[in-house]
Formats: C-alpha cells, structure tokens, sequence
C-alpha cells in the first residue's frame, strides 16, 4: 500500500453508508490546492495505521464534494470530523502536530 491509497476517498454515494458504523469514523475535509491539507495527508495516513482497530478513517475533496463540505458546515480547511453512529462527536480545524492529533483521539476513545 502507498501512501495514497492507505485512507480511502469517499463519494456523497458511499458517504453516509460509511459514517453509519459501530465504531468511530474519523474524515479527513480536504483540497487539492491547500498547502496546510497536503502537510496532513500523512499523518492521516500514519494515524489511520496506529488506530486501524479502533476508528476507521476516510476523506473527502471538497472541491469535488462541495455539498458534503456545505452539509458538514465545513468551512475551514483541513477539517476532520469525528463520527460515533453517523453524527458528529468531535471537529479538529486546522494544521495539527502527530502528537497532538494522537492526543486528542486516545482522548475521545
């Protein structure tokens, strides 16, 4: 697996399927063309191997899926979004160290 392709990319088709799970769901709101989102992609990527037991991972474009954005009230990029049973449990906003990342999801676990 590359680096890539290690969180998968969702559609508004599989979206929802994929939020609706019996573990916590955390996504990944992204750009192509922001600098601060492309920094994130492989923390993400490392973070979804360190929790791969405990919260599944997914992104979303938003330039691609702009009414997921709308409807997630996304309006600051890179934005992740935590999920317990389809709705929101917690937002991150903003360029976050490893670190502090693993923190704040060992803190909602």
């Amino acid at each position: 697996m590359t680096g890539n392709d290690t969180v998968p990319e969702l559609t508004k088709k599989e979206f929802e399927d994929f939020i609706k799970s019996d573990e916590l769901v955390l996504i990944d709101f992204y750009a192509e063309w922001c600098m601060p989102c492309m920094m994130m992609s492989p923390i993400i990527d490392e973070l979804s191997q360190k929790f791969k037991d405990k919260i599944k991972f997914g992104k979303v474009n938003v330039g691609e899926e702009s009414a997921l954005g709308q409807k997630y009230d996304v309006s600051s990029i890179p934005n992740f979004v935590l999920f317990e049973n389809g709705k929101i449990k917690e937002r991150f906003v903003g360029s976050i160290s490893q670190e502090d990342f693993e923190e704040k999801l060992n803190s909602v676990l």
